[in-house]
């Protein structure tokens, strides 16, 4: 089985070989065959380090499939089902599920730091990025970890739901739940960036201003739903011609750094909501005054996975996608191959890509 693994954060190529197999499947288990996997930002927070993953690891978390073969306890899905990945396994049990979060569940994160479900070179143990390594032919996971999508929605439109337009449509609906009529400013314009727009469109914002450094995707911005786009040395100056000085209703941070979290809380209104989406790093610390947290009035919010119960938004997504409400084949910047993956993270790493997706035969 080929598959890319990364033998040590900082290395300048994923060694990609044909040697892999995967560990049994247990009775809880579900293999799938991926058919369509995204390269995703996160993807990339790995490989730097950013996002800590045990070693040798697999990357890749955003993808869809077809189940191959089901442990004997498992009655959710079957062999010839189309799947989505979730790389967040809720277990259904402890005490953020219990009250309706299954999106900060960390049974099956903690798990993935122990169990290593593949090997290469004979013996030697891998590990799956989330628990998933979706850059990789086959993968193992558990039940809760593939959940099953209508088949008429192709595995490349399904790749995005299982990681960037959960996270951003999410963080829009769920999160921060964006009133019709209201106003939006999102900071950052990559796929997740991307979601959130499409998000505050479905949900009704009447004013959404894309803000990115890259002026190439300004106008991707807008044809998803953007209103306004601007760069952020731009953004004081909008702030005040859109809002009249006042502020956006809701500021999304899809970038992860402390310093656009601060962009974002500067662009929101008093009283209003800023909404952090972005995946940073442990040492990035925002320098935000008690005195504002209280006298400003905002909210400040985190969305995890879009704060989405995949059960349920997997297939909502996927029907607004085919009610032609998300418009996720324009976010597709390219089709490769597995072996173009280490030309596809240079690539991301300049920026200019939006969603590269790995195709399977």
């Amino acid at each position: 089985m080929r598959a890319a693994l990364l033998h040590a954060v900082g290395d300048d190529k994923l060694d990609i070989r044909d040697d892999f197999t995967l560990a049994p499947v247990g009775p809880t288990d579900v293999r799938v065959k991926i058919k369509a996997t995204g390269v995703c930002h996160s993807d990339l927070s790995v490989l730097s380090g950013v996002l800590p993953m045990p070693l040798p690891v697999i990357p890749g978390h955003e993808g869809a499939g077809e189940v191959v073969e089901v442990g004997e306890h498992v009655t959710s899905v079957q062999p010839g089902d189309h799947v989505i990945i979730n790389w967040t396994p809720a277990c259904g049990s402890c005490p953020n599920c219990v009250v309706g979060q299954p999106f900060l569940c960390m049974t099956y994160v903690m798990e993935s730091f122990s169990l290593a479900r593949f090997r290469f070179g004979g013996e030697t143990p891998a590990f799956g990025m989330a628990g998933c390594g979706t850059w990789a032919e086959e993968i193992v996971v558990p039940w809760q970890g593939a959940i099953k999508v209508d088949p008429e929605v192709p595995y490349e439109v399904a790749a995005l739901i299982g990681c960037g337009i959960t996270t951003g449509v999410g963080a829009a609906i769920n999160t921060a739940k964006v009133r019709p009529g209201s106003t939006v400013a999102v900071i950052g314009c990559g796929g997740v960036g991307l979601s959130v727009i499409q998000g505050a469109r479905v949900s009704g914002a009447t004013t959404i201003l894309a803000v990115d450094p890259l002026e190439s995707k300004h106008t991707l911005a807008k044809k998803v739903g953007a209103t306004d786009a601007c760069t952020p040395d731009q953004l004081m100056e909008v702030i005040g011609s859109l809002t009249g000085g006042q502020g956006f209703d809701y500021g999304f941070e899809v970038v992860g750094k402390s310093a656009s979290i601060m962009s974002a809380w500067q662009a929101t209104r008093r009283g209003g909501d800023v909404i952090v989406v972005g995946a940073g790093a442990m040492d990035d610390i925002v320098p935000l005054s008690a005195f504002s947290l209280l006298f400003e009035g905002k909210n400040l919010l985190s969305s995890l996975y879009g704060g989405s119960d995949v059960r349920r938004d997997f297939p909502f997504f996927a029907n607004l996608w085919k009610a032609g409400k998300l418009d996720l084949e324009s976010m597709i910047s390219s089709r490769i191959r597995l072996g173009d993956l280490n030309d596809a993270v240079a690539a991301l790493r300049g920026g200019e890509v939006l969603r590269q997706i790995v195709v399977f035969d």
